[in-house]
């Protein structure tokens, strides 16, 4: 166990320490892949009638829900509180992880392998590493009888990632009764530590909390010509005006958008490392640069995106289709999206038809309060040279569909990782593995957070 995890005297590891590397193993090994279609999605049935049955064991009575298609399973305990006029906290987590080539792998992307000091494994940081935690510790309060000052709601949810159509959207929508008495939540992607350089030489780990996440949308592009023959001059090609809309999309730079979540944490990392950020360079991306890997997430908030991730046109070889179609990956900072549609159809032009395939608004919430607090207060209990921060996710999280019932959400998975480890790359990435310490050390402030919230 390294220094981070050791205990004073013979005290033993709570239930929870002791069991969560087990867990989260176990998770990683339902192959829950998110293919985005219902027909090829698999596995979330399994998983999550196991979460249910281990809850069960616990004494826990509990709701097994499938959000609008058969298998897209949800499961749903709640643990009362001390002080049962106080909101509710939900702590929520998903079962589902987006597909892995197990070819690519070092390990098999859904043997949950325990090596090297890491469990290996697709969701093993997206997210099953929380809902193993989560699990844990909702086990030890039931089984032990522990009492927490406010109920808490342990929700572990399906298709996060296609945006929840099938999951925490279709929750919100069809059965908000689940979510009755809550009024704050945390979930991904936050808590985990990064860390930098101070002004005096030394170290300091900053634990970034997630307090905003852009929107999120999926928008197809579609262009219209007349169809005919490959041989023949053609002034109106579908192709052609399509990949011409799509290339000035996606080669475009959206104007820089300093949101509070960003502003805050950037504010807080000059303070430790003296680093200056200055938003009206041109080089801001460059300033971030020195923070590291982190810096793909950092960057991704200043502006809005639109990248092209999908073409389809045509039929033959020698034909000239009719439609050419495109679909582009949009974020959008907090406050722009109508700015930011303005400017998407001055870029594709007036020949180019737009519409939203799926479109979640982004979210943002202030760094205060008494929840705050309490995850400030459980990360200094275990890591007392650590300081929590605000920042903003430039992905999405069922965050978003929690946010439309006036939930109050943070992202909150707290892991304490080595300086080395390209944490960011680890996102839908090969070889996704947790550390060992990281997981037991997220546990005990997990604990620490819920028994103080």
């Amino acid at each position: 166990m390294s220094a981070a995890g050791e205990k004073s005297g013979a005290e033993p590891e709570s239930r929870a320490v002791s069991e969560v590397v087990d867990l989260v193993s176990t998770l990683i090994r339902f192959d829950t892949s998110n293919t985005g279609e219902l027909e090829t999605t698999q596995g979330e049935r399994e998983c999550a009638e196991w979460v249910a049955d281990q809850l069960q064991q616990a004494g826990y009575t509990t709701e097994y829900v499938e959000s609008g298609a058969p298998g897209r399973g949800n499961v749903f305990a709640r643990l009362p509180g001390a002080d049962p006029s106080r909101g509710a906290l939900m702590i929520h987590g998903h079962l589902d992880v987006v597909p892995a080539e197990a070819s690519d792998w070092s390990v098999h992307p859904f043997s949950g392998a325990v090596r090297d000091g890491y469990v290996w494994g697709r969701g093993a940081i997206d997210m099953k590493d929380m809902v193993g935690m989560t699990l844990a510790v909702a086990r030890q309060f039931k089984i032990e009888g522990t009492v927490p000052p406010r109920d808490l709601v342990f929700a572990f949810l399906a298709d996060e990632e296609n945006g929840g159509r099938w999951g925490s959207q279709w929750l919100a929508d069809n059965r908000p009764d689940l979510f009755d008495g809550v009024t704050e939540a945390v979930g991904e992607v936050g808590g985990f530590s990064l860390t930098v350089p101070r002004r005096d030489g030394s170290e300091r780990r900053l634990y970034l909390v997630e307090t905003a996440e852009k929107g999120l949308g999926w928008m197809r592009l579609r262009a219209k010509a007349r169809a005919g023959h490959g041989s023949f001059l053609h002034e109106d090609n579908a192709v052609t005006i399509l990949a011409q809309a799509v290339a000035r999309l996606g080669t475009h730079t959206f104007p820089l958008v300093l949101s509070d979540s960003v502003a805050e944490f950037l504010a807080a990392v000059s303070e430790e490392t003296g680093i200056e950020f200055d938003p009206g360079s041109p080089d801001i991306e460059g300033q971030l640069a020195k923070l590291g890997t982190i810096s793909r997430i950092i960057g991704a908030t200043l502006r809005d995106t639109a990248n092209p991730t999908m073409l389809h046109a045509g039929y033959k070889a020698n034909v000239i289709p009719q439609t050419a179609e495109a679909v582009v990956d949009c974020r959008v900072v907090p406050g722009r999206r109508a700015a930011f549609e303005r400017e998407v159809d001055e870029l594709i032009g007036p020949d180019v038809e737009r519409e939203w395939i799926t479109a979640l608004d982004s979210y943002e919430t202030t760094f205060d309060g008494h929840l705050v607090d309490a995850m400030n207060d459980a990360i200094l209990a275990h890591d007392p040279a650590g300081r929590t921060v605000p920042y903003m996710l430039s992905g999405g999280t069922d965050a978003k569909a929690f946010a439309r019932l006036g939930i109050r959400c943070f992202g909150f998975a707290p892991l304490r990782l080595p300086p080395e480890l390209d944490f960011s790359a680890l996102f839908h990435g090969v070889d996704e593995r947790v550390p060992v310490d990281a997981l037991e050390f997220g546990t005990r402030v997990m604990e620490h957070f819920l028994l103080h919230s």
